[in-house]
């Protein structure tokens, strides 16, 4: 009466076969192989070092970026959606369209109010030289400048003759 399992039930599926890590490739698994057998005891260093064809110091490289990558595996992924910067980048480039082309529409009813109340635009700024521009500069701000130095010399001055007055005196 045992018949062969019929389509009706489902197939047990062994233990373990899910694979590990689908995207990983074979020498990456190979490596992290190696390094689960060194840390198991069941390699030396040196012996897995030799059959991965890397010097020792290499080998220790490795496993520590495998020490890395499982600490990094095992840390708490934080909850809910996290910021990605594409999509941020792509948002602001969108945004920014947007402001331009409503830029653009002020800019023409601006013109149109104009045009309709008779008020000529403030003329177009002219292309300058690339380069620094020069800072406006208001002639009594250099002239206070100037001044400053001459008014306080004689402040100065008379302090100085007054302390000389003083040692001469004692």
């Amino acid at each position: 009466m045992n018949a062969a399992p019929s389509a009706s039930r489902p197939v047990k599926r062994p233990r373990n076969s899910v694979p590990l890590v689908p995207g990983a490739s074979k020498d990456a698994k190979r490596l992290a192989a190696v390094i689960l057998e060194v840390w198991a005891g069941l390699r030396t260093p040196l012996q897995a070092a030799e059959t991965l064809g890397v010097s020792l110091p290499r080998y220790y490289q490795i496993e520590a970026n495998g020490l890395q990558g499982l600490v990094a595996g095992c840390a708490p992924k934080p909850k809910g959606r996290q910021a990605n910067p594409a999509r941020e980048a792509t948002a602001l480039r969108r945004d920014n369209e947007r402001l331009q082309r409503e830029l653009g529409r002020q800019q023409a009813l601006v013109r149109l109010a104009q045009r309709g109340l008779g008020v000529t635009p403030p003329p177009a700024k002219l292309a300058t030289k690339k380069g620094r521009q020069r800072k406006p500069v208001v002639r009594a701000l250099t002239l206070a400048t100037r001044l400053q130095p001459e008014a306080t010399e004689p402040e100065a001055t008379a302090a100085v003759s007054a302390d000389q007055a003083t040692s001469d005196k004692g």
